[in-house]
């Protein structure tokens, strides 16, 4: 509640708004009130002959040069400069119109773009102006050691102009850096956040691409043998469909744990939601693709240790897109080894075939029309963990995939 008629915090805010939006009205304000003033002094005081018009027209340039200060502040500084070394040749005493002088100096120090010539004069000016009068109308009756004080008192308000507006451009310096740097980092964090969407994005995409091609790859086998012994064998042709349904339940699963981080960010726990796949699922992975009609020897070298998530999951992958792609380019007849060898630096996988192979644009050129995704998935995946991949036809025929993952300590 406030009382009617006085102003609230609202009003003086809108009234301090419309000054800073006005800032040459405010100095036309002050300006015609130092007029008035000084027309009293150009009354009242007379110096000389007739030094009424010269004295009126020097309170009339001061004060117009109060109303400009912030429009034109090198322009008014150089008219205030002229303006002072007329009233020494035309004999007109100090008057309230000066003060017009200490303003400008401290606009112009103040001013952030003033070039530095402008605030160098602006100080020389000031510094100059008191011993220039005391010159040019020595007080009568007073000790060369009283003048000297006098003139010393008279130089402070000058200097002292100055220097508040040098700190007040310094002040307004260090904000604007303030802000350029806030603003600058709040540009690189959106940047950066972009890149990480960009890259979680990249994620889930090869991560379905995996889970797609693999499944519907096997799934589309075991259809189309079912579909050749459906009349001759009828029990092959159930097992056929019941490893259809456990692949379709499968990829269902992980599509569904991939579309719960797409959405919160995090995987959600469910009976619906399977783990990340890791090694130790390699040879379940090479038992479902032996069942779904593809000859593969498997084999583990070393001893095996635990393995950072990321390192796990590239290899589980990689192992599956190069069966995959043995199963879609190998020919009918095509047949896969798969080796896991632990290094004591690193964790090693050859994979190879001895069917047709691919094509030279889908290993080397990354894909065309839209195919060999999987290989750029898998370059991706192994650079995202710092290993090393090759991938190309072997000498006697058939395709290799070999790739270094280099194993850190899991904590």
């Amino acid at each position: 509640m406030h009382l009617s008629g006085f102003p609230t915090l609202g009003h003086v805010q809108r009234l301090y708004d419309f000054l800073r939006r006005h800032p040459t009205g405010v100095d036309s304000f002050w300006a015609v009130m130092l007029l008035g003033f000084s027309m009293l002094w150009v009354v009242q005081e007379p110096v000389g002959a007739d030094p009424r018009p010269a004295a009126a027209g020097v309170v009339l340039l001061l004060c117009l040069a109060l109303a400009l200060r912030r429009r034109a502040p090198e322009k008014m500084l150089l008219l205030v400069a002229g303006i002072g070394v007329a009233q020494l040749a035309l004999d007109i005493h100090t008057n309230p119109a000066d003060f017009a002088m200490l303003v400008v100096i401290y606009t112009v120090a103040a001013q952030g773009d003033s070039p530095r010539w402008a605030s160098r004069l602006a100080l020389l000016g000031g510094v100059s102006a008191a011993p220039l009068a005391q010159l040019r109308w020595p007080p009568e009756n007073v000790s060369t050691a009283g003048k000297v004080f006098f003139t010393v008192v008279m130089t402070v308000p000058f200097v002292l102009a100055w220097v508040l507006g040098d700190s007040m451009r310094t002040r307004r310096a260090y904000f604007d850096q303030l802000e350029e740097r806030a603003s600058r980092l709040e540009r690189e964090r959106e940047a950066q956040a972009k890149v990480a969407v960009a890259a979680e994005r990249a994620r889930i995409a090869r991560e379905l691409h995996d889970v797609v091609a693999h499944n519907v790859s096997v799934m589309v086998v075991q259809a189309d043998g079912a579909a050749y012994v459906l009349d001759a064998s009828p029990e092959q042709a159930k097992q056929a469909l019941e490893t259809i349904s456990g692949t379709g339940r499968q990829a269902l699963a992980e599509m569904r744990r991939l579309l719960g981080i797409l959405r919160t960010g995090e995987p959600q726990d469910s009976e619906d939601y399977v783990p990340q796949p890791d090694v130790q699922q390699i040879e379940h992975l090479v038992e479902q693709v032996r069942a779904a009609g593809l000859t593969v020897d498997f084999k583990v070298e070393g001893t095996a240790r635990p393995l950072p998530s990321g390192v796990e999951l590239t290899a589980y992958r990689i192992v599956q897109e190069a069966l995959t792609n043995t199963r879609k380019h190998g020919g009918p007849d095509a047949g896969a080894s798969v080796r896991l060898v632990y290094f004591d630096d690193g964790l090693g996988l050859l994979v190879e075939d001895d069917g047709r192979g691919a094509a030279h644009e889908l290993y080397e050129d990354g894909g065309a029309d839209g195919r060999g995704h999987g290989l750029i998935g898998m370059r991706e995946r192994v650079g995202m963990v710092g290993g090393t991949l090759d991938a190309g036809p072997r000498p006697g025929g058939g395709f290799r995939i070999s790739a270094l993952l280099p194993l850190k300590p899991a904590h």
